[in-house]
């Protein structure tokens, strides 16, 4: 890797050898690559003190914005075939066939749910069950109880919920809602301009938060 002039330049030599093409993206992050798919953006990060390279993805698709959703999905030593991997993933081989062929992936539940199109629907049972999130489990309640808002994505961000209405898109219409306490809410409309924390009345909390996130 060092011979070739760094992970980027060997990624894309192996690649030209008749493995496929990849284009990773600039990262302000040092020895941090990054490959956008429609899948999420793949990120390859080499381990520091032996030859490995730890195989993530992140959605939406910019592996250093926030917020974002992270998983890792393997690591291996093998730069050809982390190349081969990494060129059939943006390629859109099905998962199955991405786990058979590269063992070093670990493909979890969540991103097998990416696939059939269901990861919000998996994503609000695990926060309703995750025991590390029971301070927010009240307030998930009561935003999945509501059939519009149970179609958001759903994350926790710095103790808030964070709601977005296209999982693959960061860019798209997202709140973040906080309860400081009981019964009490706090909402932001991030991404609009002069966005700041609005106290929420909890019987207008449900009307506000549909309110924002369907705004054109």
């Amino acid at each position: 890797m060092t011979a070739a002039g760094g992970l980027v330049s060997a990624m894309k030599k192996a690649a030209q050898l008749g493995m496929g093409e990849i284009w990773p993206v600039p990262s302000p992050i040092d020895d941090i690559i990054g490959i956008e798919t429609a899948r999420g953006t793949l990120s390859v990060v080499p381990a520091t003190e032996e030859r490995l390279f730890r195989v993530r993805v992140h959605i939406p698709g910019i592996i250093w914005d926030t917020p974002g959703f992270t998983w890792e999905i393997g690591s291996t030593d093998d730069l050809g075939l982390l190349v081969e991997a990494v060129v059939a993933w943006r390629e859109g081989m099905p998962f199955d066939e991405l786990a058979a062929r590269f063992m070093f992936l670990e493909l979890d539940e969540f991103a097998r749910a990416v696939e059939r199109g269901e990861p919000t629907a998996l994503q609000w049972a695990d926060l309703l069950s995750a025991e590390f999130h029971r301070r927010q489990w009240d307030l998930l309640r009561r935003l999945h109880t509501d059939e519009v808002l149970r179609h958001m994505f759903p994350t926790i961000s710095h103790g808030a919920v964070r709601l977005r209405v296209d999982l693959f898109d960061g860019a798209s219409r997202q709140v973040l809602v906080y309860e400081p306490e009981a019964e009490r809410y706090e909402v932001i409309h991030t991404g609009a301009p002069g966005a700041d924390w609005v106290e929420v009345p909890t019987g207008d909390l449900i009307t506000y938060l549909r309110a924002a996130l369907n705004e054109e």
